[in-house]
């Protein structure tokens, strides 16, 4: 690990947004999986939740191009459990869904602890999670067709809020916990060390101002 890696690492979890997530409501196709997952990582986003499909998604097969070293994937049984889930960590719940009741994305405060459903590119999100959301939420559409793929729907939302963070200072200061920010951290910079302390059910040793391993002495 050379200073310049971890410094670009350290840099990039000072961005993270604990309080802004997707939940990937049984989206079915691993590239559509894969792109959310990149503009998740490319927002700022720390952890994604998905409910898989009833045919099963691999997980860590679709999340191509090593996202998922960077973004954190929480697997949920059904949606009344990722939802319940979600709201005891104090997120709103909006489900990407048009109806007469959404509302334009750009009308949407995002700055709040937020959580954006996202649906599969045939079936769109479940009847459960849009009687359940705490509100919809729709992109405009002025063509003839009825909705735009998933993962595109998924960028156009979140660099909104991503746009909206940026404008009040949300990325200008670390919003995580010391702690948890020197344990993410050293998972990034070290992940076969940090699964060896782990497996041996160790602390993770302590690093220096350039990302190097101390001894214990030190």
């Amino acid at each position: 690990m050379g200073p310049q890696r971890f410094h670009l690492l350290k840099a990039t979890l000072a961005r993270r947004q604990p309080d802004l997530t997707v939940l990937m409501d049984r989206v079915d196709k691993a590239h559509n999986f894969s792109a959310i997952l990149r503009s998740c990582d490319a927002v700022g986003i720390l952890e994604a939740h998905v409910v898989p499909p009833d045919e099963g998604l691999d997980v860590h097969h679709a999340a191509s191009g090593g996202t998922a070293k960077w973004v954190a994937v929480r697997k949920h049984p059904d949606v009344p459990t990722a939802l319940a889930h979600l709201r005891a960590a104090g997120f709103t719940v909006l489900a990407a869904h048009r109806s007469g009741e959404a509302r334009d994305y750009r009308n949407v405060d995002f700055t709040r602890p937020t959580a954006l459903v996202l649906g599969a590119e045939l079936l769109g999100v479940s009847a459960e999670a849009v009687r359940t959301a705490d509100g919809l939420v729709a992109i405009p559409m002025m063509g003839m067709v009825e909705s735009l793929n998933v993962s595109v729907a998924a960028a156009i939302l979140l660099y909104e809020a991503r746009r909206q963070r940026e404008a009040a200072g949300m990325y200008d200061v670390s919003r995580l916990g010391d702690a948890e920010a020197r344990r993410i951290l050293f998972e990034w910079a070290y992940p076969r060390v940090a699964k060896l302390c782990r497996r041996q059910r160790r602390p993770y040793p302590q690093l220096g101002p350039d990302g190097d391993i101390l001894d214990e002495d030190d």
